[in-house]
């Protein structure tokens, strides 16, 4: 008998997922759901718009959903289109991959004034997520705060950083580069609360802020230590290594007269952000970090800016059915309850990269495989059950041909230097197909 899944989600993890199920049940049919009309999730609208080979990696899971047995049925939100009982019913198994999209709260006075922002919140603007295309950020000075110290908030502080030309190639939203380049920025600040050793960025994107045409960064080499100390695997030492290094170098690397200056800032806790009606600067702790911890000095200092964004983490945003367990969905190894799985961020926490997921979505599916509980008594309805569902309630459904068409427009629409112009609106992309 024909196995028929549905998975939530079409990022990098429920992509893997249908792969993965794909080599387990060669004969398989597949739905794939996404929220917005067009797929492939943290590719298009969380990476950084200039890694635009990293958004490469889409090629390879559209080969997936053009496979006649993968049905994907975009514009289709779970707990507003349908619901997870009746995924549940009509499919042998449900896979979640609704990734994280809720930024996590510092808890400190102040993060509710206006120019207070949550990276997924601002990266999703600069990449013309739907849901975050309205932001419309606060950047009218010349100092942004950025809490964090991992590739997101490197990521946020380069797109702020460089000029018109050095993102030509990428796909970031028009509207949102106009503003940014329209800021009289001077400096941005990046701090964490622990040191050099803790933080969260791979040598790749930390070595990309060396060359900056009009931005220097500035790192303290008194907050480097002279070597990795501590009980790390072979391979995240070899990583902090080359951070290390890559600290080294731009700590002793000349200052030229730049415009704007990316400062470093390690061993800083945000206690209180300051303004009246909108942020007008943030209040920080000096650290010390002890057996991994960051540990309070006492020593308090303030920074005067105009936004803050916060690169803290992500929670995941279940629809109704599905529990939280803190920031990720209440699951074991994988496994919510019979026949119900989840992969990815919503799964483990919004951690690692786009590969991460791989075998994280490999380890599901041969977990789904091993416990998959049949009822030979029923048949699941699968796609036909499904799609004349959501006809009867007139969802406009998106195809992998009627994405292709939006994608064509999008191409269509790019200016100069720069592979498309994405649609901010979800109603500008349904348009297309009418």
């Amino acid at each position: 008998m024909t196995k028929s899944f549905a998975i939530v989600g079409s990022g990098p993890s429920g992509m893997y997922a249908a792969d993965a199920l794909l080599k387990k049940f060669p004969s398989c049919r597949i739905c794939v759901f996404d929220k917005i009309p067009m797929p492939f999730g943290l590719i298009r609208y969380g990476v950084a718009p200039d890694h635009f080979k990293t958004k490469n990696t889409s090629r390879q899971f559209l080969r997936t959903l053009e496979l006649e047995q993968v049905h994907y049925l975009g514009n289709v939100e779970v707990g507003r289109d349908i619901s997870t009982d009746e995924l549940k019913e009509n499919f042998d198994a449900v896979v979640y991959a609704i990734g994280a999209y809720n930024d996590r709260q510092l808890g400190i006075k102040g993060e509710n004034l206006r120019g207070v922002y949550g990276a997924c919140a601002f990266v999703g603007w600069y990449n013309a997520h739907p849901d975050f295309c309205d932001l419309n950020p606060m950047l009218d000075g010349e100092t942004v705060a950025v809490i964090g110290i991992g590739n997101v908030a490197l990521d946020v502080c380069r797109v702020l950083t460089k000029t018109r030309t050095e993102m030509e190639g990428s796909d970031i939203s028009t509207p949102a580069l106009d503003r940014i380049q329209s800021m009289p920025i001077r400096e941005v600040h990046m701090f964490g609360r622990r040191g050099p050793i803790e933080a969260g960025f791979t040598p790749k994107e930390l070595g990309e802020v060396r060359d900056l045409e009009r931005c220097a960064a500035i790192v303290d080499s008194k907050q480097l230590p002279q070597k990795i100390e501590g009980n790390f695997d072979t391979r995240e030492k070899g990583i902090k290594e080359k951070n290390l290094k890559i600290l080294n170098e731009l700590a002793e690397q000349s200052k030229p007269q730049k415009s704007i200056k990316m400062n470093f800032q390690f061993y800083a806790s945000p206690t209180e952000i300051l303004g009246k009606e909108r942020v007008e600067g943030i209040r920080l702790e000096r650290t010390e970090v002890i057996d991994g911890k960051a540990r309070s000095t006492g020593e308090v200092f303030d920074v005067p800016c105009c936004s803050v964004i916060t690169a803290i983490g992500y929670q995941a945003d279940p629809p109704e059915g599905l529990k939280l367990n803190g920031a990720i969905l209440q699951n074991t190894n994988g496994c919510i309850n019979d026949n119900v799985y989840v992969v990815g961020w919503a799964k483990r926490g919004s951690s690692g990269t786009i590969p991460t997921n791989g075998p994280d979505s490999r380890a599901v599916i041969e977990l789904l495989s091993e416990t998959l509980e049949n009822d030979n008594n029923k048949i699941k309805g699968g796609y036909d059950s499904i799609s004349k569902l959501l006809e009867a309630r007139n969802v406009r459904t998106v195809s992998i041909n009627d994405m292709k068409k939006i994608q064509a427009a999008e191409i269509d629409n790019a200016r100069k230097n720069h592979p498309w112009e994405k649609f901010t609106k979800i109603e500008s992309m349904l348009e297309v197909l009418n």
